[in-house]
């Protein structure tokens, strides 16, 4: 049980940290190569590759949390062939994920995700202000 939880609480440090964390990092990186006031291409570069390679890391690490969950919690795993290559008598990973169910790593994945949605829309219809102005 203090397995599962540790593996909860790293998928959501992981899962607020893409949308939070990352790009702070990536800017702060950014805005010290620049050294100076002016914004230059370095600097912008800087920023995308430093981004590409945390969000990289990120996602390889919710990969094999995810993974060695299922397998701690005992779900079956599924090929990770696409359907169109898939045999037509053999059974898709949508019949496995309905018989099991989404696992909390999952869900809190998910609840990231419409959180930082539902903040995005909220900041922007109510606190960017109008970009016609």
């Amino acid at each position: 049980m203090l397995k599962r939880t540790m593996m909860a609480a790293a998928t959501a440090f992981i899962a607020i940290n893409l949308w939070t964390g990352a790009p702070l990092f990536a800017l702060w990186v950014g805005s010290q190569v620049v050294g100076k006031s002016a914004l230059s291409m370095q600097a912008v570069f800087v920023v995308v590759i430093v981004l590409a390679m945390l969000l990289f890391a990120m996602v390889i690490a919710l990969t094999w949390l995810n993974a060695t969950y299922d397998e701690l919690i005992g779900r079956p795993s599924s090929e990770d062939r696409l359907t169109w290559l898939r045999s037509m008598n053999v059974r898709g990973k949508e019949d496995i994920s309905h018989e099991v169910g989404i696992t909390v790593l999952e869900q809190i994945v998910m609840a990231s995700v419409y959180i930082a949605v539902i903040t995005f829309v909220a900041w922007f219809f109510f606190f960017a202000g109008s970009p016609l102005s």
